[in-house]
């Protein structure tokens, strides 16, 4: 039996929100104190762009603090906490969905939605070979295409280049998108972040014209759409004057 005292949400125990600049970043600040981490570290982040979105979040909490909404902040503990030890897993998973990458993989039919796929998908592959060194070779229904190895290699040069912050949102966009290449892009800010999940669910958009929309995928689209939404945040936050 559940123990309904542990699903009880704290009280909202600060007035204000601030961000303020401190020697490891730009920390939130409430009521003129940092909060902390899960590992007890401070809240801090590498932009003051970003910093501002994580402060907004507290400040939409009004009588409880509902922490499974606070994505951004949820993302923060994660790049401070969990991030740095974890570096090349985290880089191995951007390979590994490298080699059976979403924008690879064509609908042998119909036409229609095989050229819509590719549509959007070949502009995507061209575009991380001619900027990342990374080619991908596509292939249609579910047969494995083996990809290039030295496009493996440099997709995790890629990754293991960038911070512990947007290796955090890497991880995050794997797993909303299915593709290294998709998540790239966002980081890359080739595409938003909404756009790149409306991206990776073609297919099921293209199901949805034909038999007609279901409430089920329809609710579960929404959330993943507002979790787009926060991971684009937090990319757009991490543009401005990112700290290696």
């Amino acid at each position: 039996m559940t123990n309904g005292s542990a699903l009880k949400k704290p009280k909202r125990f600060y007035k204000t929100v601030s961000v303020s600049e401190g020697e490891t970043g730009w920390h939130v600040e409430l009521d003129g104190r940092t909060p902390v981490t899960p590992a007890k570290r401070k809240l801090a982040l590498p932009t003051q762009a970003l910093a501002v979105s994580v402060a907004e979040e507290w400040e939409g909490q009004i009588d409880e603090i509902d922490l499974p909404t606070m994505t951004l902040t949820r993302m923060a503990n994660v790049a401070l906490d969990r991030t740095p030890d974890t570096r090349d897993a985290l880089i191995a998973e951007v390979q590994k969905y490298a080699g059976t990458d979403l924008v690879c993989y064509l609908a042998e039919g119909p036409t229609e939605l095989r050229d819509r796929q590719e549509g959007h998908f070949r502009p995507l592959r061209d575009w991380a070979s001619r900027e990342h060194g990374v080619l991908l070779v596509p292939t249609e229904g579910v047969m494995n295409a083996l990809q290039p190895p030295n496009s493996i290699e440099a997709i995790g040069v890629y990754a293991a280049g960038k911070n512990d912050f947007v290796l955090t949102g890497l991880g995050m966009a794997l797993g909303l998108y299915g593709s290294a290449v998709l998540s790239m892009a966002v980081a890359e800010q080739e595409l938003t972040a909404l756009d790149a999940y409306d991206i990776s669910i073609i297919d099921e958009l293209w199901q949805m014209e034909q038999w007609g929309e279901d409430e089920e995928a329809l609710q579960r689209i929404g959330g993943h759409r507002r979790d787009a939404l926060a991971l684009g945040a937090w990319f757009e936050g991490l543009a401005t004057g990112v700290v290696a």
